[in-house]
């Protein structure tokens, strides 16, 4: 009976009914596909557009959707957001033709398309798969790798995959495919077999029918299979069996089913990586296997599946029209059903060997195995040629390398065989499912048999297997997993719908709107609806639903009692079912708690299952209860209570609460309507009866109780009010109302209900919850309504100290007396009393009072994963009260008891792995290591706002104490715990890869200044104005900048016409000047290059813009025009082309490293005009010099360099070399070898490389061998600074230039190696160098190139002596590179310069700059920063006679030659001040600006000097630009005043002297000066010396096409040695850059102390290997330290990244560009008149403090007077100072905590404290500021902030123990006294007692008599006994008179 009974009472009610149509088959209608594109094409333009032209196209488009009714399939998956954020939307992917279609739901609105995909042919089959591109190929390293989402589209010939990156990529499938798998590796791909394949012959294996795929561009490799014979060793081979079929494949756990056609057997197996001795097995590498047929047949494999040539593209023959054996079933139910329709691809099978983007490792992968026929014979597929009928040796051919397998399949199951078996029972679906307790079955359905075959598995303890256990069978004839409530839908044969848990029935579902179906309608109550039920024809869904009456949609629906007859009758589908409409004919797309059900008329809903329980409350209690129950209680119970809670009608949310009491009471025996508190819940108009489902009575006839239950119920009434009860006549009958007395008699509890015995289990359990609840301030509701049921349970199982400890919680909710059910004594054995159980309640409150107080506790209990935040507050408690740093890391046992039931130890350890903490090393105190371990546990500021505030404090205080000094190393988590939002978001730009940075978009001005807009682009519009005008907010010097540096303008010609000038002549003039000014503007492009340094990202699908290079003139005062083409004057040819060739480099260089370029946009910016060349020539040197080069494709490069032209291959030769700095890279090396003779064999033919060529390619080898002291490359280089000229007029003009170029290449190989440059002693370099440097007879050249240089050339007459004029600049630079900074005297002194007239003589005067400069640079540390230094260069000869050049008449001496004197002065005075620049380079060093500035200023004083023409002005407008360019070097980025007024100055000079070269060299120091516009400086490493002599080579082009003696290109290499180095303060809450305060602290070294600067940011920084650490400086801004002892990565990267670092005002202060003197802040107001600050404190001036909202807020409207306030001013008052407080001591999250204590002070006051939770909290709060723990911090800390204001505790604790006293003056002794000796006292009295006992921690009345109070005399021995229940002295003080017996309390 009782079977039958709770068969009727189980209906489940589903939810959320639609109709569900797949998106993608509407989309499809409208999607512009393959077909209709191939329609236009086919028609002309003119009538496409034509009336009737259109009206066609709609015509074919329609003729085209009705010709493709193909069948179409869909899936459907749980959205997967980017994020990784939960979210709970379904995404689809469709199928139909050519198309694929995926569209996606999303939060906020329905689905859309998110992709669509049309092919070339039909597609077969499309799935989602996740590739994993690593390198590492073991398993272990799954976990970590990044993973490619793609989406895989099957064709017949191929498989398309698109990565949701964008990438795209193309396999062909060397065979047919019949299904494609997703796996956890990549792709499983099954071979479609023809069931009339030939069986192989035997020498032959056949071939494999599985295969994978793990990357889209790695091959398809067989599958091994890995089988266990009987007798236990296992057998591994290819899989081959055609019977073998999979059904199923699951990711996690890897796993995979398959049907085996000929046994009808179901395997599983597990799917894994191969093991590299199974490889070894199958590629028989191993000895064992060596029979002659074995290696045969593994040969023949790999042979045959590469045998086909790369064209074939894989035909499906005519007969092979293999459709599903399961078509007449239903074909959709699973992808491996499709049916293949023979289609012939016209795409010829595109294999990886042909794509652009490979790897030089691959094979083509048609070539490798092809598995289609070769001869197309109708009859078969000749997959199986025996090797003798195709004998042409391609099977033996000796490359053919075996193809390694990648992934095995091993068996795990297979299931046992039956006599009965079908042949035809493959599994038509398979899915995995859990139960409500967490056990694990695979399903399967075998529709033929109708049955659902259940196999529970789990994994082994140690993970590596899983374990399969018994097979259970369902009646089904269809079935899905719900997977979010661990439950599945099983349809069965009778057209229910039943819910099952794992294998147990939870009850039918019922579908409103869906008639059930059952035959007769036997309910008592007439039913609206049955008229409307019975039409046979089906309905549109919407009609049905509006046809149904309420009432009827919730009506409970009886089955037929015999319900054999209803099956048959369905399942024959007979007749009168057809009248009850539709049915339902299968389950689809399950995704969370939906799933679409198919109904027969073709018709498909999609239904919602309800979840288990939607109240937090009840959710958290059945989890504690499911915990602690034995699994088979468990699920019984969740199912008894999922039935009661889903069933139609179920509650609402409120009342859930109140029907879960019921269901569980019940489950107990508790016969809930007799029980007072639960028979007045409220089901709130629940319509069913079956809410509670009550004990089945032991008799059949029930009793008169049912009745009136009936007649109690909601139901009745509503139905007495229905409309068909007035007309049926039903009489209202009269309920009898129930008398109270009835329940005064005792109620029994009934033992044999299901939860009986575990009821002191669940009640501890419970109990448990509650005291997690009240550590969450947002869940007191649910406490509240748990106190009831926890107080009944405590009440009957007689447990006192409980009953007590809830009644001092909520002394209101808890009466003394209540209503108490008998347990039966005799029963009470049965009950299981667990292990944990404790008489004491457990009580988180007081455990961490006793900790505060420093008493010892007993571990406090928790349940694993349900009292989280119990667990929390206790550890973290331990950790920093206690001090013990362990329990957090190691074993917390001492501090936490863990409750289990049973030993099920594997979960309990995932547990506490999962919150393993790892000291991480930086964490130094208690604070920091609490905060660090809370995020690791994932503990938020929002989860500390819902802690009660006491509890809060300890934590709050710890965070305190971190902001205030953080690491700047944190993770981002940790600084937002700790309210440090600049750290954080520094922390997580950090994360970000380069170039996402979001600030470049906040820093970059998006909008240029609107002059420019109608102007034409000067190239430097994208500067970050921000930043530059805070870092030069006085002046409009930028503005100059880019003035002096435009090229984009026509240049102003002034001549002024003379009477006796013709018009022809003045127009000659005019042009003639405008070549001068040309002169200028040529050499401008380089300068401005370096001004605009990285400052741009470029938009990808834009051209990058290049300023154009103007070269016209306007003449005053007509403005016209003048032109150099007018061919009145000779212009010089070629004259642009270097100067264009800079302007691309300029333009180029604005591309910032970070951006993202690929080589398609580098080849898209290929000019149509070859006059432009040039400056694309110059924009990929830029490109290579930034980094962006590496990306462009090896095939365009080749593409460059083979068209010839000139500066096209300059530039990509530095370009490549420069981004390969330093690395060897091979690849380069022979690039740039091609253009080097002398690195070429000697018999090679002689290339006809041009000049400039050759000297670029050189010093591309200095640069890609950077710094390796390579041999070969140095001996070649060493041979090439003296390369003799040759016969036949080679290497004749600018020998120099090369010369120079082979010598800094030398230079920068052997870079600062010096002596020990290993292996090259016998080079012997420097004495050779030294040889190229003073002159001699020329070695006899070794080697191989002496054929070369048998015949001297016929022009140059050179004998046998080295032409110093060549080689020497190169070699003496190469010896300064090669000893750069070794202080080696010896070498430096081969470099002094000569000390006699005589010798003076023998050296150009030029030389003399270098061999001082090289001189300086290898004694480094002798440089000295002022001009005594400097002149201590010049040899003794010089200083005493050369002319000081001011004086009038020269000094005549025969002997001395006065020319040469004063020449060789300047150029040694220019030396030494260039080194003076190398060596201070970006150090803005004070000493060396004064000193170079002075020497500066000489210089221009010497120009205009009467003695000038002496020296010569030329070489004295060498030397002013030699010591500019030092000077700027010096100030590189920081924009100094001086050096541009200097600049500006020598920008006005043109004519004269002032040729090409100079005005380059004056812009290129104005372009140092703001280098990337004060972002970027120098640096001073070896590398960027090295850059920088080739960039300042101090002998400058006399005019723009000049190469001589130093290729232009190389002016460039700048860049080389740029680093940025601006720090820019971000304010981290307007994200506006601001100035903030640095304090930079230097290392120590020889020269000066460890010292500090301050700095006042946006700066440069220093070099970073010269600080120790850098701090953010208070009072404004919170402190910041970066500490760079620990390396200096962190910093490069925000210095890398913008130099954005992120600050944060501090509450009351102002920025420095609001405030510069600091004095407006608030404190500096207050602190005048400190006492009356609190009345002082204007609620307005809180803006000043803050931009928090709440806080603003707080003070608008709770501290703002109004009229007549009369007694509210005392509490605006505390507000103020309250809010002052908190915000001038920077703890605003306190301000609740304030304000929450005053609350409850009032309150108590006012006697009317309902819940003493509050007054818990205060006393907390007082016990912690008294702590021991903080004391101890106070006492190290003196000077940190008070985190509570000091004088607010103590008149906390005063009001509070007031009020108490008063209370019991007035009566409360009485009281008291009643309850310590546990008599009856009045209810008025309840909630002020409850408050008395927790705040003075009085022990519960038994506790009392152990101690033996009676007889105690004096307040001595009452002291004395009372010392082992902990009571404190106060408390007992107010005490004692009752105990005592002397009724006058000793109030102090």
């Amino acid at each position: 009976m009782s079977n039958f009974y709770e068969e009727r009472a189980t209906m489940i009610a589903a939810g959320d009914l639609q109709e569900f149509v797949p998106f993608g088959r509407d989309h499809c209608k409208h999607h512009p596909n393959a077909l209709n594109l191939q329609l236009r094409q086919l028609q002309p333009a003119s009538e496409l557009w034509s009336s009737d032209g259109a009206a066609g196209l709609v015509g074919s488009l329609q003729e085209v959707t009705i010709h493709e009714k193909q069948k179409e399939s869909w899936q459907l998956r749980k959205g997967v957001s980017e994020i990784g954020e939960e979210v709970d939307y379904d995404e689809e992917l469709y199928v139909a033709g050519n198309m694929v279609i995926w569209s996606k739901g999303s939060k906020s609105q329905a689905l859309a398309v998110y992709k669509a995909f049309t092919v070339d042919s039909p597609v077969q089959q499309a799935l989602w798969c996740d590739f994993i591109i690593s390198q590492d190929k073991s398993e272990k390293a799954y976990s970590s790798d990044e993973v490619e989402k793609c989406i895989c589209i099957l064709q017949s010939s191929c498989i398309n995959m698109h990565s949701i990156e964008g990438k795209d990529y193309i396999a062909s499938l060397p065979f047919q495919v019949a299904n494609v798998w997703p796996t956890k590796y990549g792709l499983l791909f099954e071979r479609s077999s023809s069931t009339h394949e030939v069986p192989p012959g035997p020498p032959r294996e056949p071939l494999p029918t599985m295969f994978s795929m793990l990357h889209p561009l790695d091959e398809i490799t067989p599958l091994v299979c890995k089988s266990g014979s009987l007798f236990g060793s296992s057998r591994v081979q290819y899989v081959v069996d055609h019977a073998m079929k999979i059904v199923f494949l699951n990711t996690d756990p890897s796993i995979i089913m398959t049907y085996d056609t000929v046994q009808s057997l179901h395997s599983v197996w597990a799917l894994r990586r191969v093991k590299t001795e199974e490889e070894n097995v199958v590629l028989k590498f191993s000895e064992q296997g060596g029979t002659p047929q074995n290696v045969a047949s593994s040969s023949s494999l790999t042979a045959h599946l590469r045998s086909l040539s790369k064209g074939d593209s894989p035909v499906a023959s005519p007969f092979q029209n293999y459709s599903s054996i399961h078509s007449q079933s239903r074909s959709t139910s699973s992808p491996s059903l499709h049916s293949r329709s023979p289609s012939i691809s016209n795409m010829a099978a595109l294999s990886r060997a042909h794509s652009p983007a490979l790897g030089v490792h691959s094979f083509s992968g048609v070539q490798r195995f092809n598995l289609s026929s070769h001869n197309q014979s109708p009859k078969r597929h000749s997959i199986s040629h025996s090797p003798n009928s195709n004998s042409n040796g391609s099977f033996f051919a000796p490359e053919t390398e075996p193809i390694v397998p990648e992934l095995c399949i091993d068996h795990l199951w297979t299931e046992t065989i039956t006599n009965i078996r079908e042949k035809n029972s493959q599994a038509s679906k398979v899915f995995i499912t859990s139960d409500l307790c967490g056990q694990k079955f695979l399903c399967f359905l075998v529709e033929s048999e109708l049955q659902l075959r259940c196999v529970k598995f789990q994994e082994s303890n140690d993970k590596t297997q899983l374990i399969f256990g018994s097979i259970t069978n369902i009646h089904a004839k269809d079935a899905a997993p719900v997977e979010k409530i661990d439950t599945m839908l099983v349809l069965e044969g009778s057209g229910n719908l039943v819910l099952y848990t794992g294998v147990v029935r939870v009850g039918k579902v019922f579908i409103p709107g869906l008639p059930a179906p059952s035959l007769t309608m036997s309910n008592t109550m007439p039913r609206p609806s049955t008229p409307l039920d019975s039409v046979s024809t089906p309905k549109p869904l919407s009609k049905l639903l509006g046809s149904l009456d309420e009432v009827a949609l919730f009506s409970p629906v009886p089955e037929l009692r015999d319900s054999s007859k209803l099956h048959d009758s369905l399942y024959n589908e007979d007749c009168t079912f057809q009248q009850l409409g539709t049915y339902i004919h299968s389950i689809r797309d399950p995704v969370c708690n939906r799933v679409t059900l198919e109904l027969s008329n073709g018709s498909m809903v999609r239904i919602t299952i309800p979840e288990i329980a939607t109240s937090e409350l009840v959710q958290t209690c059945l989890q504690a209860i499911k915990f602690i129950l034995p699994k088979e209680i468990a699920v019984q119970m969740l199912v008894k209570w999922y039935s009661v809670h889903s069933a139609p009608g179920g509650p609402s949310y409120h009342s859930e609460w109140n029907l879960f009491v019921t269901c569980l009471m019940n489950m107990m025996g508790y016969n809930t309507d007799r029980l007072a508190w639960t028979r007045n819940f409220d089901f709130e108009g629940s319509l069913s009866p079956v809410i509670a489902p009550k004990k089945a009575r032991p008799s059949e006839t029930g009793s008169d109780d049912d009745w009136e239950y009936l007649l109690n119920s909601d139901y009745h009434q509503n139905v007495e009010s229905h409309l068909l009860n007035r007309s049926l006549c039903l009489s209202p009958l009269e309920v009898s109302q129930m008398k109270d007395e009835d329940f005064s008699q005792n109620l029994i509890l009934d033992s044999s209900t299901l939860l009986f015995t575990h009821i002191p289990a669940i009640f501890f359990v419970l109990h448990l919850v509650y005291e997690e609840l009240k550590l969450n301030t947002l869940m007191g509701e649910g406490i509240r309504s748990l106190v009831g049921l926890l107080v009944q349970l405590a009440r009957d199982l007689k447990l006192e100290p409980y009953v007590d400890h809830y009644y001092r919680d909520y002394p209101t909710l808890v009466r003394t007396t209540g209503q108490v059910c008998t347990i039966d004594q005799g029963q009470t054995g049965f009950m299981h009393h667990p292990s944990f159980f404790t008489s004491e309640p457990p009580s988180i409150y007081q455990w961490v009072s006793s900790c505060l107080k420093g008493e010892g506790m007993p571990p406090y209990p928790y349940l694993p994963g349900i009292c989280e935040r119990s667990r929390l507050v206790v550890l973290s408690i331990a950790l920093y009260i206690l001090g013990n740093e362990n329990s957090v890391s190691e074993d917390s046992s001492q501090y936490l008891s863990r409750i289990t039931i049973a030993p099920q130890k594997s979960q309990a350890e995932q547990e506490e792995n999962r919150f393993n903490f790892k000291h991480s090393t930086s964490v130094s105190s208690l604070a920091e290591q609490l905060v660090v371990w809370m995020t690791n546990v994932g503990f938020t500021l929002r989860d500390l706002e819902t802690l009660p505030f006491g509890i809060a404090l300890p934590i709050r205080d710890a965070i305190y104490h971190c902001r205030e000094q953080p690491a700047s190393d944190w993770p981002e988590a940790v600084c937002l715990l700790i309210g440090r939002q600049d750290l954080s978001k520094q922390a997580c730009e950090g994360n970000l890869p380069k170039g996402k940075s979001s600030v470049t978009q906040v820093l970059s001005s998006d909008v240029p200044s609107g002059t420019e807009t109608e102007e034409e682009d000067d190239g430097m519009n994208d500067m970050n104005q921000e930043v530059m005008s805070l870092i030069w907010s006085e002046d409009l010097r930028v503005q100059d900048v880019r003035r002096l540096l435009q090229s984009a303008h026509p240049v102003r010609v002034n001549v002024v016409q003379y009477p006796e000038l013709s018009d022809h002549e003045f127009i000659e003039e005019k042009e003639n000047r405008l070549l001068q000014l040309c002169q200028r503007t040529m050499a401008l492009p380089v300068g401005r290059g370096m001004f605009t340094l990285f400052s741009y990202h470029p938009v990808p699908t834009e051209p990058l813009p290049i300023p154009k290079l103007n070269l016209t003139g306007r003449a005053p005062p007509r403005n016209t025009t003048v032109d150099l083409n007018s061919g009145n004057i000779d212009v010089p040819p070629n004259m642009t082309s270097w100067a264009s060739f800079h302007n691309g480099v300029a333009a180029g260089l604005k591309i910032a490293p970070a951006s993202q370029i690929d080589s398609a946009w580098i080849v898209y910016n290929k000019p149509k005009h070859a006059e432009l060349a040039n400056e694309y020539a110059g924009f990929l040197m830029a490109l290579g010099l930034n980094g962006h080069l590496t990306k462009l494709a090896t095939l365009n490069i080749h593409d460059y360099l083979t068209k010839g032209h000139e500066m096209t291959s300059i530039g990509l030769l530095l370009g490549v070399s420069a981004a390969k700095l330093g690395t060897m890279d091979m690849s380069i090396t022979r690039l740039l070898s091609i253009h080097i003779p002398a690195l070429l064999p000697p018999t090679s033919t002689e290339l006809d490389v041009p000049h400039n060529v050759q000297v670029a390619a050189v010093v591309g080898i200095g640069l890609v061998y950077q710094g390796t002291a390579h041999r070969h490359t140095a001996e070649v280089l060493l041979a090439e600074i003296g390369r003799p000229p040759g016969p036949e007029m080679e290497y004749c003009t600018d020998r120099e230039s090369y010369s120079l170029a082979a010598g800094l290449a030398l230079g920068m190989v052997c870079l600062g190696h010096g002596s020990n440059l290993i292996g090259m002693s016998d080079l012997n370099v420097p004495e050779q160098l030294y040889q190229y440097m003073v002159g001699g007879h020329r070695r006899f050249q070794a080697g191989m190139h002496r054929e070369k240089h048998k015949s001297p050339s016929y022009q140059i007459k050179e004998g046998d002596t080295i032409n110093v004029d060549v080689t020497c600049p190169g070699a003496t630079l190469a010896l300064a590179m090669i000893y750069l900074k070794t202080n080696n005297r010896s070498i430096a002194d081969w470099l002094r310069a000569p000390d006699t007239m005589y010798l003076l003589d023998f050296v150009k005067p030029e030389f003399l700059l270098l061999r001082t400069l090289a001189r300086c640079l290898i004694l480094w540390d002798d440089i000295l920063p002022n001009s005594k230094w400097v002149d201590s260069n010049v040899p003794q000869i010089i200083r005493e006679n050369s002319i000081s050049l001011s004086e009038i008449e020269l000094p005549c001496s025969e002997d001395l030659n006065l020319e040469t004197l004063s020449q060789a002065h300047v150029y040694i005075i220019a030396g030494a001040c260039l080194s003076l620049g190398f060596r201070f380079a970006g150090s803005e060093n004070l000493s060396a600006f004064n000193c170079l500035h002075k020497f500066a200023k000489d210089f221009m004083t010497y120009l205009s000097a009467p003695n000038a023409s002496v020296t010569g002005p030329y070489n004295l407008e060498t030397c002013l630009s030699v010591v500019l360019l030092s000077l700027a070097m010096v100030m590189a980025g920081s924009g100094n005043l001086k050096v541009l007024q200097l600049c500006r100055f020598l920008h006005m000079k043109t004519g004269g002297e002032m040729n090409y070269g100079f005005h380059l060299a004056h812009h290129m120091a104005l372009g140092l000066l703001f280098l990337g516009g004060g972002r970027y400086s120098l640096s001073t490493s070896n590398s960027s010396i090295a850059a920088l002599l080739c960039a300042l080579y101090p002998h400058f082009p006399a005019h723009s096409t000049d190469n001589r003696y130093h290729l232009q290109a190389l002016r460039h290499l700048y860049v080389l040695a740029a680093e940025p180095r601006l720090l820019v303060p971000v304010d981290v809450d307007t994200n506006m850059p601001c100035y903030a305060l640095l304090e930079v602290t230097y290392k120590g070294t020889q020269w000066y102390e460890q010292t500090k600067e301050e700095l006042m940011a946006p700066t440069l920084l220093p070099e970073l290997h010269l600080l120790k650490q850098i701090k953010v400086k208070g009072p404004r801004y919170w402190e910041l330290l970066i500490d760079l002892s620990k390396g200096t990565q962190h910093l490069k990267s925000i210095l890398s990244k913008d130099g954005v670092l992120y600050v944060k005002l501090r509450a009351g202060q102002l920025s420095y560009k609001e405030d510069p003197m600091g004095w407006q802040s608030l404190l500096a107001q207050t602190v005048a008149n400190r006492n009356s600050e609190a009345r002082a404190f204007k609620p307005e001036t809180i803006s000043a403090f803050t931009s928090d909202p709440a806080l603003l807020s707080f003070a608008e409207y709770f501290c703002k007077p109004t009229v007549n306030m009369g007694q509210k001013q005392e509490i605006l008052d505390l507000f103020s100072s309250v809010l002052y407080e908190c915000v001038t001591q920077e703890t605003p999250e306190m301000l609740p905590a304030y304000i929450a204590m005053d609350q409850a002070m009032r309150r108590l006051g006012r006697r009317e404290m309902c819940e003493t939770s509050e007054l818990w909290q205060i006393k907390l709060v007082l016990e912690f500021f008294s702590s021991r723990s903080h004391q101890e911090r106070l006492q190290n800390h003196p000077k940190r902030g008070l985190f509570m204001n000091s004088e607010f505790l103590p008149v906390v604790k005063c009001t509070i123990d007031n009020t108490l006293d008063q209370w019991l003056q007035a009566g409360g002794d009485v009281c008291v006294h009643a309850y310590l000796s546990g008599q009856p006292f009045e209810e008025s009295q309840l909630s002020m007692l409850a408050c008395f006992l927790v705040y003075h921690s009085v022990p519960a009345p038994w506790h009392l008599p152990s101690i033996g109070l009676e007889g105690s005399t004096s307040f001595a021995e009452l002291l004395f006994k009372f010392k082992q229940l902990k009571m404190p002295v106060r408390a007992l003080l107010r005490l004692a008179p009752l105990l005592l017996g002397n009724p006058q309390p000793m109030v102090m």
